[in-house]
């Protein structure tokens, strides 16, 4: 797994720069920075691994995957898992191809599908696009939603562990006043590799609701509507 060792524009991820991606088609035009997402990284982990132990190889791919899913425009673009092959399911539910994320709006749609009546959605991924989920949360979380790797159970092919999400809900959440208290998300996933170290399989599991339910206690809707909320840098993105 030497390839997640990070790059020479960011220390934890990998294929940002370089001959590689050259021809890489970048969402907002070019790689995401993410010096903002790291400094609240770095001042919030819990756990600090070894120089190029496991876990830190695991953590340094997870957040390359998410920076590739969620910045790079043509998925023949990410380097670090083989489309042909990739599912992603979520808490047990149908594995889906990179082109069914895309059918059901991306990204933070696939990571909050849910069952319950759509009344009943303190989020509803059937009303929001790619853009409008990507609007929402960089707005709650203005300076980013980071991850950490907590525990690493079982190294390649199959590498199984433990996660924590963080961040400070500083922006309002769907007209509702933000807290500016931390929100934690706890959780645990698995990555199936093949023997070039690309990911062909992930599974996530974490509670949903535990996750949402702490972005509506500040209650009472704010007047700022969606349209003036802050930017949405990609970087920014909640599961980066």
């Amino acid at each position: 797994m030497d390839q997640y060792k990070g790059s020479d524009v960011d220390k934890y991820r990998s294929f940002m720069s370089g001959e590689g991606e050259k021809n890489t088609t970048w969402k907002y035009s070019a790689p995401p920075n993410y010096d903002a997402v790291n400094k609240l990284f770095e001042e919030g982990r819990t756990k600090i691994w070894p120089t190029g132990s496991l876990g830190e190889q695991v953590q340094n791919l997870v957040k390359t995957w998410e920076m590739e899913m969620f910045n790079k425009v043509n998925p023949q673009d990410y380097k670090s898992v083989d489309v042909t092959k990739l599912t992603i399911s979520v808490n047990g539910r149908k594995p889906l191809k990179l082109e069914d994320v895309a059918k059901i709006g991306g990204g933070y749609n696939m990571f909050l599908q849910t069952s319950l009546p759509e009344d009943l959605r303190l989020y509803n991924p059937s009303d929001e696009t790619v853009d409008t989920a990507q609007k929402i949360f960089t707005t709650t979380f203005t300076r980013g939603f980071v991850l950490e790797v907590l525990e690493v159970y079982s190294g390649p092919p199959v590498i199984a562990y433990k996660f924590r999400h963080w961040g400070y809900m500083e922006g309002p959440f769907k007209g509702l006043q933000p807290t500016g208290e931390i929100v934690e998300m706890i959780g645990v996933s698995t990555f199936e590799l093949d023997e070039q170290f690309k990911i062909v399989k992930i599974q996530f599991f974490y509670d949903r609701g535990e996750f949402l339910a702490a972005l509506i206690k500040g209650g009472s809707a704010v007047t700022t509507t969606q349209d003036s909320t802050i930017g949405v840098g990609s970087s920014r993105c909640p599961f980066s």
